[in-house]
């Protein structure tokens, strides 16, 4: 008798049953997070702003979300340095935005950026090229990366004369929708 209850309890249970749940709806893959067709918000924007609001880490996490959602491009791979350069990672920071550089030549703000981690790690003569590479690409027409070129010739100057270990503060910078924004400099 107990045989013929587990089989009728074992047919009750597959009475209409299409997978995983009761609703002709639901199937065998868990829910996305989005209702279908529904867009999400862009990582890149979104790790901009939490770049804006000093969340570091959290825009690293964004901006790999992006790379995820969206593949590796000249955008992804700048952000992704930049956020590494604010964290303090040079070496990451460096191998991205130098990766960045080599995929878009002409692309100012990898470039700056480039410059801020070399000026960082004491390669003044090679920020120095660096900031002037980011100069002509951006054809002169953003203040922050003439006043990095700027401080970068100061600071070569003054190293070649034996000056001071002064630090000077140079701006990291991102690309937005056709603009170059500043983020601000420590």
């Amino acid at each position: 008798m107990s045989t013929a209850l587990i089989a009728l309890i074992a047919l009750a249970g597959c009475d209409g049953a299409t997978g995983l749940g009761n609703r002709a709806t639901d199937g065998a893959y868990a829910p996305d997070a989005l209702p279908y067709g529904a867009d999400s918000v862009d990582g890149l924007i979104v790790g901009h702003r939490l770049m804006d609001a000093g969340e570091y880490e959290l825009a690293l996490k964004a901006y790999l979300r992006a790379a995820a959602e969206n593949g590796i491009s000249v955008d992804t791979l700048s952000a992704l340095g930049s956020a590494n350069l604010r964290l303090g990672r040079l070496g990451q920071a460096e191998r991205l935005l130098r990766q960045a550089v080599k995929e878009d030549p002409t692309f100012a703000p990898a470039w700056n950026n480039l410059g801020v981690v070399l000026i960082e790690t004491g390669e003044v003569g090679e920020a120095v090229r660096v900031f002037k590479i980011a100069f002509g690409a951006d054809s002169g027409k953003s203040d922050s990366i003439r006043e990095n070129l700027n401080l970068a010739l100061a600071k070569q100057e003054d190293l070649s004369y034996g000056g001071g270990e002064e630090s000077a503060k140079f701006a990291l910078m991102r690309r937005g929708r056709g603009d170059y924004l500043l983020l601000g400099s420590q």
